[in-house]
């Protein structure tokens, strides 16, 4: 149990320069594009959560802070399927965080993992807007 503490220990001591390096890189972009989002979409039901989904994959945030902003989009008259997109892809892909992953886990793992939740982003705000049109 020692030999895996001290193999851990090693581990982050390694990454923590990319670890520090992402982070900050996050914060940027976040604050960069913070007041961008809305000037963004077009209106257009079916090219807007494309958008929604590039934008949350460039941003990467907590999930807390998406909705925050996602709140903010709707009040602007965004749609909520591109809402929804945004807020999926916002937490679950990180295109910021790919070199620390790829260094970690491996490059194809994260180009893999980042597109199958790319896909799976668009398709699960599609499937909820849809819920919520028939439910209500």
């Amino acid at each position: 149990m020692k030999q895996a503490f001290l193999q851990t220990i090693n581990l982050f001591k390694s990454m923590l320069p990319m670890l520090v390096g992402v982070l900050l890189l996050v914060s940027l972009m976040h604050q960069l594009f913070k007041n961008q989002y809305q000037h963004w979409f077009t209106g257009n039901y079916f090219l807007d959560p494309f958008i929604g989904a590039l934008a949350g994959s460039i941003s990467f945030g907590i999930p807390i802070t998406s909705y925050v902003a996602g709140g903010e989009l709707l009040h602007a008259g965004i749609s909520l399927l591109a809402v929804t997109a945004f807020i999926m892809t916002w937490t679950t892909v990180g295109l910021v965080m790919i070199p620390l992953e790829a260094a970690s886990l491996g490059r194809r793992f994260a180009v893999v993992r980042n597109l199958l939740n790319f896909v799976f982003a668009l398709l699960v705000a599609m499937a909820t807007v849809y819920t919520v049109v028939i439910l209500s």
